[in-house]
């Protein structure tokens, strides 16, 4: 099974807290991945570090054969935009923009808008009746499956998703999680961080982190 992720000695300070501690770590193509722990344990820390939004202070971070401390600010956009699907726990959708047009602004950054494609990421998620109406109008399960096609619509190699269920129902929970199985079926590559023991369970593997320390 081809090595996705590597991380070697990994450290991440914020002056003189240590909120990650000599992380190692490696993630397979196609391996659901949960990252679990208390508030304060470093979880965000090291979803930021995977997501090229921040950098770890010292260490390795090697994506796809990529090393990534030798990259330029304007590659690791490139590598963000093409490889990684982020799905957040606050959905930050467009407030005036539809269904539709949040996904369609995605594809904008990426190449260019098709609205068809779009479409059919909202529908793949069972949204393609709600295509017109605004984050508003949605549920907050609606609401995060439209995030999850989002991050979906420009066929990212993996997907990154912050307590993607920590403010729905049980309903909305569930169909959420069956999303992310059906993407693993096809082969994604998830790392999911929640404090959900049934996410957690569904996952291929499991990994703790406390006090920024692996466990």
């Amino acid at each position: 099974m081809k090595e996705i992720i590597k991380i070697h000695n990994l450290n991440k300070e914020f002056g003189k807290v240590k909120a990650l501690n000599n992380i190692n770590l490696s993630v397979y193509e196609g391996e659901w991945l949960a990252i679990m722990g208390p508030s304060g344990s470093g979880k965000s820390t090291l979803l930021n570090i995977l997501s090229l939004m921040d950098s770890p202070s010292s260490g390795e971070y090697i994506l796809n054969d990529k090393h990534l401390q030798d990259l330029s600010e304007e590659q690791k956009i490139i590598i963000r935009r093409e490889k990684i699907g982020l799905v957040f726990q606050q959905f930050h959708l467009i407030p005036y923009l539809s269904a539709l047009e949040n996904v369609m602004l995605a594809q904008y950054y990426h190449s260019s808008p098709d609205e068809e494609d779009a479409k059919m990421m909202l529908e793949k998620v069972g949204l393609s009746h709600r295509i017109s109406h605004l984050p508003s109008q949605l549920s907050g399960g609606e609401q995060q499956r439209v995030c999850i096609a989002r991050a979906l619509i420009n066929n990212p190699d993996i997907i990154l998703a912050d307590e993607p269920t920590g403010n729905l129902d049980e309903t909305n929970e569930q169909i959420v999680l069956n999303t992310l199985k059906e993407l693993k079926k096809e082969g994604k590559t998830i790392i999911l961080i929640t404090h959900n023991p049934e996410l957690a369970e569904s996952a291929d593997r499991s990994i703790h982190l406390h006090h920024g320390i692996m466990q």
